[in-house]
């Protein structure tokens, strides 16, 4: 939590009730506020923690912002948010500064497609190979569609990548070796961002997680779009086994199964800067990895496995016992001092 303030208890009363939409908050009740900021593709389940979880505390006002994974990382960093969202794994320089990261959720970045494409149902029969996205968006030499089914055809190509700094584009680099400042393309602002130019470039080829690039209510590609299927075994063909794309459940199904390449099937993170200790904020990751993992699969993520639960509940529990451990040394070595002073 950012600051906290003492204030009267006939005007904390009234604030907490009016802050609450009229709701009565309990003496002995968790309140405070919480704010997030980071990846567009935690950002809609984030967004229903949230909800959920200011229904059960009332007293707890949560504010949510997205601006891409290492905006995430920055202002948890920074001090500017309690918890950043971040769509890949937190590296070494980050831990070393405070960073800690608890998994809270799974899902994937999927290419995209305009569903105009004049090649579409041959790229639906060959799919994308790894070699063809790194030809696409590493070395830049995929210049029409000709050049990613291994034809003749002079159907131009048009790569579009981000431009903000974000999960997304670091997994789709890292399944093809390399970092999102490796990827070339026309960049554009947000998974949004990426998901309308595709639409409006029948031409056009993106990268999209998955709740950007399937309709929340069909579950079904978005409008104007197709998700392109991934030749995982490099045959130069899709065979059954990777025929998933068609709906939301089916990918989700498919990454679950690690039929689906992990990258960029990847764990999405919540990360505090240090271990949290505060109440409110362990509260709610605490839900997030219980009741909140409920959440999951019908807001198009993958929920954690149980062992997976498990590992990040000690670690966010084990927090609190470290904290007493270092608060009982400081606590010895007061003493200590003050019996060298008497």
């Amino acid at each position: 939590m950012r600051k906290s303030f003492r204030i009267g208890s006939a005007v904390a009363g009234a604030l907490l009730l009016a802050a609450c939409g009229g709701r009565t908050v309990k003496e002995g009740e968790l309140s405070g506020e919480l704010s997030l900021s980071g990846a567009f593709a935690l950002y809609p389940l984030a967004v229903q923690w949230s909800e959920e979880f200011q229904a059960l505390h009332p007293g707890v006002r949560i504010d949510i912002s997205a601006g891409g994974a290492g905006k995430g990382m920055t202002d948890v960093l920074a001090g500017v948010v309690d918890l950043g969202m971040v769509s890949r794994e937190v590296y070494p320089p980050e831990e070393e500064r405070g960073a800690v990261g608890f998994a809270v959720a799974k899902d994937a970045v999927v290419p995209t497609i305009n569903a105009a494409n004049p090649k579409a149902e041959e790229l639906f029969r060959h799919g994308l190979s790894r070699e063809a996205a790194v030809k696409i968006w590493i070395t830049g030499e995929a210049k029409t569609w000709g050049d990613v089914l291994g034809t003749d055809d002079r159907t131009p190509l048009h790569a579009y990548t981000r431009s903000d700094a974000c999960g997304a584009a670091e997994t789709w680099a890292m399944w093809l070796d390399g970092r999102q400042e490796d990827l070339v393309g026309t960049a554009v602002f947000g998974d949004p961002g990426v998901a309308a130019a595709v639409q409006k470039d029948i031409y056009g080829i993106g990268m999209n997680n998955i709740g950007y690039a399937y309709d929340n209510d069909t579950h079904r590609p978005n409008e104007g779009l197709l998700v392109l299927p991934v030749d995982a075994d490099g045959d130069g063909e899709i065979g059954p086994d990777e025929q998933f794309c068609g709906t939301k459940e089916e990918l989700i199904a498919a990454i679950q199964a690690d039929r689906y390449p992990s990258p960029p099937a990847r764990d999405l993170y919540l990360v505090a800067n240090g271990h949290p200790t505060d109440p409110v904020l362990k509260a709610f990751l605490e839900y997030i990895l219980v009741e909140g993992q409920k959440r999951n699969v019908p807001a198009g993520y993958i929920g954690l496995s149980a062992e997976k639960v498990e590992q990040e509940l000690n670690r966010l529990r084990g927090a609190k016992e470290q904290r007493t451990d270092e608060t009982e040394a400081v606590a010895a070595d007061t003493a200590d001092m003050a019996d060298t002073t008497e």
